[in-house]
């Protein structure tokens, strides 16, 4: 059972800046790859940024550029630096791990989510 613990959201005015982690625990970190998504109001939850035990990133096309993706092993934590910020990237953003090579979400774990809004 791996446990997901959100924390750095919060209210920023467009073009700032906020780095979200995500600290694990109960489980083998490296097993996982590790995902942000995010759902705003009235729309469906949607991959952000991913990142493989290796380091391969993969991002949404709406925030290559802007967000990074990261992950410290030794420290079982996964980051996501989001600068350039703008309305439309509020929402609740959520950590995930994938165990590798599962073809489905249903053994995924979820944190319970942090909100960012982005407003001036």
């Amino acid at each position: 059972q791996v446990h997901l613990v959100e924390s750095g959201g919060g209210l920023v005015q467009p073009g700032g800046s906020l780095r979200l982690s995500c600290a694990a625990s109960g489980g083998i970190f490296s097993m996982y790859v590790m995902n942000w998504y995010r759902q705003a109001p009235g729309k469906q939850r949607e991959l952000v940024a991913q990142i493989t035990s290796g380091g391969s990133l993969n991002y949404a096309n709406s925030v290559k550029g802007r967000f990074t993706i990261s992950r410290d092993n030794a420290k079982n934590t996964v980051y996501l630096q989001m600068n350039s910020l703008k309305p439309e990237d509020t929402a609740v953003y959520y950590c995930n791990a994938h165990p590798i090579g599962a073809s489905t979400q249903d053994y995924d774990y979820w944190g319970q989510g942090t909100q960012v809004t982005v407003d001036s």
